[in-house]
């Protein structure tokens, strides 16, 4: 956000600017103002073409899933000896519930198996004696799939690890069913949610004028509201008295507070009708409807090709272990001096990073890996669908989370959130599945959305404030309406002046309406690019975008200890999150707005020359980033001002109050 008037500008003498910006560099960048007063409409492809371009990027999404859900399998399997035992086989069908069945064979004759064949098939057997001649030749061989009861199935066989046999099994691909039928939604190429399931309304934005949502293309043009519901700030708390009187008055069910507002229920009346009677009778500071939050995120194309490239001379692969690590005083995880000495990159080994991952070294991570790579002490807060808790690719990853919208663990019962989560913290450099931005730090897991990948603005607002009470540095938000709520915003603010930094996605409507809480002015808002730097054909735009960060193609964690391959401005926003929270490592006094000009100045200009509708300041860059934290941590004007913050801390931590 822009922290002042244009116009204040021109009030300050020049030599005095050219003073401030000696010192610091990275001051705020407005958004500009917006030229257009009239009504925002979508624009690029017309909806038959936009269509065309999402089915095709359906069938895409599948292919790669299975792709990687293959890639995965075969890992696994080449990693048992001819000689392992039926304990072996069974703990690794328990590990990954979509292996329906596995069998080891010795050149000797002995066989282990476990798991069973699944029904429908009588010549499951012939299918593994042909796909393990192939695998006693060295080959790996992976059948068509085939379709029983509902299932997807492959045949995969490998050769044993020591060589000395062959390893088969079964695989059920229901993961790209999964993804195939969630992609309509979030492709909005099917109206979304559905009307009825929460009793929702959908509306033009910013009021309860109904609209008929018929088509997926009419999704950017739609907020949608609880049909029997009202969020209302009154100017005085009511009484328990006041407050049974209103429920009373509106047949309510029931009434629910967070923050300053309060949201009410009727068994009979609606939203509009609510409304009306708080403004009668209450005069409150605002009553609106109670919105609904979608998540922002699409099962995503991956192009063929898009992770290849050729490794470049000056890159270093990252070893095992601790051998690359070194640690500061205050728990930053930095490069060894031998590592960046002539600024050389750093490259993983997780097993889909070199093939798969083009988003990481798009934006300089690589070589930013060599001045930091996070902090044990920064959390980063994920309001989402919740979270795999048990996820090997997040494992000690995770920090204390909340479930918003129902009973138990903040677990993950979509994909979406553990998506967005292992963007930002998947382990690095483990040998497996994906590597993350930040090799330190943790997630806290906030449940917001519910299994149908959308939550109210209450559970959102809740989601907000619970994590800035615990200690959230960064709170990512891939979902979005485009409706303004003054509910939602509320918390926006309480978590902005604690000093969080919020990211949020643009939203996947390929329009200039503002989407929310993207467009609050205390929220980071991203748009998503893809492998050449273009902007995502699906990526909304508008003078509130901030920055742009790869969300096309993107490959991550998954439900099931699995990997997907997703799209959208939902997973460009949890790469601006991820470096918000390696330059918070770099520099722990910086600001959250501070953190936000960085990446904003930082950023690498695309499209039009400075800022633009559809890129923002431009892509973010990792490498450049951290430069300018660690610039400010060093710079000597930067010093009166943490020695002051610290001295603050002090006197907070044991007692003294503040500083007259």
């Amino acid at each position: 956000m822009g922290g002042r008037p244009k116009w204040l500008r021109w009030l300050v003498p020049m030599a005095v600017l050219a003073a401030l910006f000696a010192f610091l560099p990275w001051l705020a960048g407005d958004r500009p103002e917006s030229e257009s007063g009239g009504e925002r409409t979508s624009s690029g492809a017309d909806a038959g073409e936009e269509r065309r371009y999402k089915m095709a990027a359906v069938r895409r999404d599948a292919e790669m899933t299975a792709q990687l859900c293959t890639l995965e399998c075969s890992k696994e399997f080449r990693a048992l000896p001819a000689d392992a035992d039926g304990g072996q086989l069974r703990r690794l069908l328990a590990h990954h519930p979509h292996m329906a069945y596995v069998r080891v064979r010795a050149r000797g004759g002995g066989t282990t198996e476990a798991g069973e064949m699944p029904k429908g098939i009588a010549d499951w057997n012939a299918h593994l004696a042909k796909a393990e001649a192939a695998a006693k030749v060295g080959r790996t061989y992976v059948s068509d799939p085939v379709r029983r009861n509902g299932s997807r199935y492959i045949v995969l066989a490998v050769p044993s690890a020591d060589g000395a046999g062959t390893v088969s099994g079964i695989i059920r691909q229901d993961i790209v069913d999964e993804v195939e039928q969630r992609q309509f939604k979030y492709l909005r190429i099917v109206p979304y949610p559905a009307e009825g399931r929460y009793k929702i309304e959908s509306a033009r934005p910013n009021s309860t004028e109904d609209i008929t949502v018929r088509t997926g293309e009419d999704n950017g043009a739609a907020s949608h509201y609880h049909a029997n519901e009202a969020v209302v700030r009154f100017r005085e708390a009511p009484t328990e008295a006041e407050i049974e009187a209103i429920l009373k008055d509106i047949d309510g069910v029931s009434v629910r507070r967070v923050g300053y507002a309060h949201v009410f229920t009727s068994r009979s009346m609606e939203t509009e009708e609510l409304i009306a009677y708080f403004r009668e009778r209450w005069n409150p500071v605002y009553v609106e409807p109670h919105y609904l939050y979608l998540a922002n995120g699409l099962r995503g194309k991956f192009p063929r090709g898009a992770g290849g490239r050729m490794d470049a001379p000056d890159r270093i692969t990252a070893a095992d272990g601790d051998g690359t690590k070194a640690r500061t005083a205050d728990g930053v995880l930095k490069a060894r001096a031998d590592e960046d000495a002539d600024g050389g990159a750093i490259v993983p080994n997780d097993q889909f990073y070199g093939p798969y991952q083009w988003n990481l070294p798009a934006i300089g991570t690589e070589r930013g890996w060599a001045l930091s790579r996070g902090s044990d002490d920064v959390v980063i807060a994920v309001l989402d669908t919740g979270v795999q808790l048990d996820h090997p690719d997040l494992r000690g990853r995770i920090a204390e989370g909340v479930n918003l919208v129902g009973e138990g663990d903040p677990e993950d019962d979509v994909g979406h959130g553990t998506h967005v989560a292992g963007i930002i913290a998947a382990t690095v450099n483990n040998g497996e599945g994906v590597a993350g931005l930040s090799w330190r730090g943790r997630i806290m897991p906030v449940k917001v959305l519910d299994s149908t990948g959308s939550g109210s603005a209450y559970s959102v607002a809740e989601g907000i404030i619970w994590a800035t009470d615990r200690g959230a540095d960064v709170i990512n938000m891939s979902l979005g309406n485009y409706a303004s709520s003054e509910f939602l915003h509320d918390a926006v603010k309480y978590a902005y002046d604690h000093g969080v930094v919020l990211v949020a996605a643009s939203g996947n409507d390929n329009t200039d309406q503002p989407g929310y809480p993207a467009a609050y002015p205390e929220v980071f808002a991203v748009a998503a690019t893809d492998a050449a730097d273009n902007r995502a054909p699906y990526s909304n735009y508008g003078d509130y975008i901030d920055a742009a960060a790869p969300g096309d193609a993107i490959a991550s964690t998954y439900t099931g200890s699995r990997y997907a391959a997703l799209s959208g401005t939902s997973m460009a926003s949890p790469h601006a999150a991820a470096l918000a929270g390696l330059i918070k490592s770099v520099n722990p006094d910086l600001t959250n707005e501070e953190i936000m000009d960085i990446m904003r100045k930082t950023a690498v200009d695309l499209g039009d020359k400075g800022y633009d509708m559809y890129f923002g300041y431009g892509r973010i860059d990792v490498r450049r980033a951290l430069e300018a934290a660690e610039q400010t941590a060093n710079t000597l004007g930067g010093f009166p001002v943490r020695f002051e913050r610290r001295i603050e801390a002090l006197r907070h931590r044991f007692g003294l109050g503040m500083a007259e």
